[in-house]
């Protein structure tokens, strides 16, 4: 689905229909509120958390990686748990890149296992004690923060800067899944992914309300060897926030004669991608999509279609090793 529009207006002025629905909402945590009270696993080695407030994207895939490499880096055996979202196994099972489907999987993990192990489990309880079956030394869990499976040892919340936390209001009046002070209180830390205009931009809407630490990063393109000046390119992504991917490839020079935006998580049929590479020759472009979207590419079109990669970069990692080495894991 696509986020509607009247989720990001600001919190001091919501329109109508977010009024209108915010007894919904109400309810909606209320609901949230009563799930996350039943008791939850505790795993034997840490858990870090990594999820956010509200529905779509707000960077965690990329937030995975770096912790996960970062902790690999450090002699750390990693896994990563997830729900799968979009994929149809249910699991525990370990994804296969080469092996299983977007469609089994999900696109993110499928994407994450290039990089890391990764489990889907439908029961995140299930995934994490087959992660620890396997020998994980620490286990990521992507998203889950509204989940009362797994009770982490750490838990990291991740928000687009740009965004914030919408218009502050519950599904479906907003974005969240609860009010924002209430999942705080049990965050251990904060990360606002964005510019520096959109950090300034958070920090000045809902910096007063936050009263953990709170990391700064970035999403910025990773050296490939794909020179994107001038290149003409037809564009599309089925992410949460399609502008952000459009704008990045600006920045890097590209010349974006079409950008097409999809739903999140959209299927990408083969009548779609017909559509879309004759359209591109029309116009003489190149197609481009997000490295999610290439993990839900048929085999047969992963050559036809360019792919833009991002790697998060984090300004001071020091509060959230600070926070790791509270657990005993390596720092240094």
């Amino acid at each position: 689905m696509r986020t509607p529009g009247f989720w990001f207006t600001p919190r001091n002025r919501p329109g109508l229909i977010a009024r209108l629905l915010t007894p919904l909402g109400w309810i909606y945590g209320l609901a949230t509120a009563r799930r996350l009270r039943r008791p939850g696993y505790r795993a034997g080695v840490p858990v870090i958390c990594i999820g956010n407030l509200g529905a779509g994207g707000a960077g965690k895939t990329p937030t995975v990686i770096a912790v996960g490499q970062r902790l690999t880096a450090r002699g750390m055996t990693v896994h990563v748990v997830s729900r799968g979202y979009g994929g149809s196994l249910v699991g525990p099972v370990r994804v296969e890149e080469r092996r299983h489907t977007a469609a089994e999987v999900g696109d993110e993990p499928l994407l994450l296992s290039s990089m890391l192990p990764v489990w889907v489990a439908r029961d995140r309880a299930a995934g994490v004690k087959a992660a620890e079956a396997a020998g994980a030394q620490v286990i990521l869990m992507d998203d889950g923060f509204q989940n009362p499976a797994v009770k982490p040892a750490l838990s990291l919340v991740v928000v687009d800067a740009a965004r914030g936390f919408g218009n502050g209001r519950m599904i479906p009046a907003g974005p969240l899944r609860e009010p924002v002070a209430v999942g705080l209180s049990r965050a251990d830390m904060v990360l606002a992914i964005g510019g520096d205009l959109a950090q300034a931009s958070f920090q000045a809407e809902w910096g007063d309300g936050i009263k953990v630490p709170v990391l700064r990063g970035a999403l910025s393109p990773l050296a490939t060897g794909m020179d994107w000046q001038g290149t003409r390119v037809l564009a599309f992504a089925g992410i949460a926030d399609p502008a952000r991917f459009f704008a990045t490839l600006r920045d890097q020079g590209a010349d974006i004669l079409r950008a097409e935006a999809l739903a999140d998580h959209a299927p990408l049929s083969e009548t779609l991608l017909r559509r879309l590479e004759a359209d591109a020759q029309a116009l003489g472009a190149e197609l481009v999509t997000t490295e999610k979207d290439a993990a839900r590419l048929p085999p047969v079109w992963r050559a036809k279609v360019l792919v833009l990669v991002v790697r998060l970069e984090i300004a001071d990692w020091g509060p959230l090793d600070r926070a790791l080495a509270g657990l005993g894991l390596p720092v240094g």
